[in-house]
């Protein structure tokens, strides 16, 4: 193999996946509660470079440098600091001031129930008075899945979450945060569920009625970040095809002679 084109199609393969990354943050520059996420990339280990049996230097081999053998992909992860609140004014949108995550309770195709951890807020009550998000899964309280009488007027929610109706306490919102986010995997767009050795913790995240909090995605930077791929893509492509016209020369041309 043509280390040249090996070295340049590792280059590629990680651009490609920086692309998508960054193609996905942009996607979801206008989700409510979408953390942004990025990839790692680290570079092989150089290795020696031999000169083997060479005539000039009477058949004998030598050291003649180092040689990087391309990058290598890291992982995804995600930025889960806080993105700015938008007020709406609406009864039962809410967002999160602080570190946590709301609690949903969330069916799979058997009915099975699990929960799921989200800071998206945009929340609605159904015609039997349970809070859901967007795709109908349950907002989870202290009590179980918050249920509000249908025949409340005035719903108050203050910063503990805790929930009032026509002056009535109702039930306490259920906030979760954990000792390290890294047990977190990702569920849809702006959901994450808890994997084994993760560690729930209080969150002290303060409720604010009214808001939503909006993407972290800063759109310029990643429009920036998007450039610089492009532009190296395009360098590892000029680097395969100047190494196919060497080997077509090699090939077609010097071969003849």
């Amino acid at each position: 193999m043509v280390r040249g084109l090996f070295t340049a199609y590792t280059g590629m393969a990680n651009e490609q996946k920086r692309l998508d990354v960054v193609a996905n943050n942009l996607a979801n520059a206008a989700t409510i509660g979408y953390k942004k996420e990025s990839v790692t990339n680290q570079s092989f280990d150089d290795v020696l470079t031999i000169k083997i049996r060479d005539e000039s230097e009477a058949y004998n081999d030598r050291p003649i440098g180092t040689m990087n053998l391309g990058v290598k992909l890291g992982e995804a992860y995600t930025d889960y600091n806080q993105g700015s609140l938008r007020q709406t004014t609406n009864t039962y949108d809410l967002a999160l001031d602080g570190k946590g995550f709301f609690a949903i309770s969330v069916l799979d195709k058997s009915g099975n129930s699990s929960t799921k951890y989200t800071r998206n807020g945009s929340f609605t009550m159904t015609k039997d008075g349970y809070v859901v998000d967007k795709d109908g899964n349950h907002l989870l309280g202290e009590a179980g899945e918050i249920l509000i009488p249908t025949d409340v007027v005035d719903v108050i929610i203050d910063e503990n979450g805790d929930i009032y109706g026509d002056g009535n306490y109702i039930d306490t919102i259920l906030l979760t945060d954990f000792e390290n986010y890294d047990y977190l995997i990702k569920f849809g767009d702006t959901m994450y569920e808890l994997v084994d050795g993760g560690v729930e913790i209080p969150s002290n995240a303060a409720i604010r009625q009214g808001y939503t909090e909006q993407s972290n995605v800063n759109v310029v930077k990643e429009m920036v970040d998007l450039i610089a791929i492009t532009r190296t893509y395009e360098a590892n492509q000029k680097v395969i095809q100047s190494i196919d016209k060497t080997l077509d020369l090699a090939a077609n041309s010097i071969g003849k002679i």
